[in-house]
């Protein structure tokens, strides 16, 4: 049965496997077999969804952990502001059009978030899904979802699904049909449907409510 911490892990791979990307990138314009291409370009946005994400956490989930277990939350709080660091540097780094400062750059963002999301799935949303209750884990996913500006959630739909495995995909959709009222669940489905284009039935197969 899904839980609503999974949609959390869902886009957390999504993360791993876009950044995965972008680092390649980075360093294949580094070794000179790659300009500075779109999948590099990409980190903007990427770290856009990154900085909602980051944001729907410190709103929602960490207030609600810190009542089940008190200070747990703070190392990740830190842990946000020094991807923060690490974008700007990325970001400083490739405005300079310096090739290998942005694959080094790169590569050290990549690690971070990598260790990070690493301890959230290992140890931060173990405690979570341990000690608080199902409705509750439902309302912050919920409040996370709604972090995402309004006018920009169809991007975050067409960026977010591609990169997610099946598992991953029926894992979102299930949370979001539990947590999105009616209406606003409607539409994302339609978003997630041309999303991911030929592999809709599949996701039909797996969640027959569709």
């Amino acid at each position: 049965m899904v839980e609503p911490v999974d949609a959390i892990r869902a886009i957390h791979n999504a993360f791993r496997n876009d950044m995965e990307h972008i680092d390649a990138a980075a360093l294949d314009s580094a070794r000179g077999t790659g300009g500075l291409d779109t999948t590099v370009e990409r980190f903007r946005f990427f770290n856009e969804v990154l900085v909602w994400h980051a944001h729907g956490e410190e709103l929602a989930v960490f207030p609600v952990l810190e009542k089940v277990a008190p200070l747990v939350a703070e190392a990740y709080v830190k842990d946000h502001r020094g991807l923060d660091s690490a974008f700007d540097e990325l970001s400083k780094s490739y405005a300079s059009r310096d090739l290998l400062a942005t694959a080094r750059a790169t590569a050290a963002f990549r690690f971070h978030l990598d260790i990070h999301l690493d301890k959230e799935d290992t140890h931060l949303y173990r405690i979570f899904t341990e000690r608080v209750s199902v409705p509750e884990q439902g309302k912050a996913v919920g409040i996370m979802s709604s972090t995402i500006p309004q006018e920009r959630f169809q991007e975050v739909v067409a960026w977010m699904f591609p990169l997610m495995g099946q598992d991953d995909r029926e894992n979102m959709t299930r949370t979001w049909q539990m947590v999105m009222p009616a209406p606003a669940f409607a539409g994302a489905k339609e978003l997630i449907k041309k999303a991911v284009g030929s592999d809709w039935a599949e996701l039909t197969h797996r969640i027959p409510t569709l």
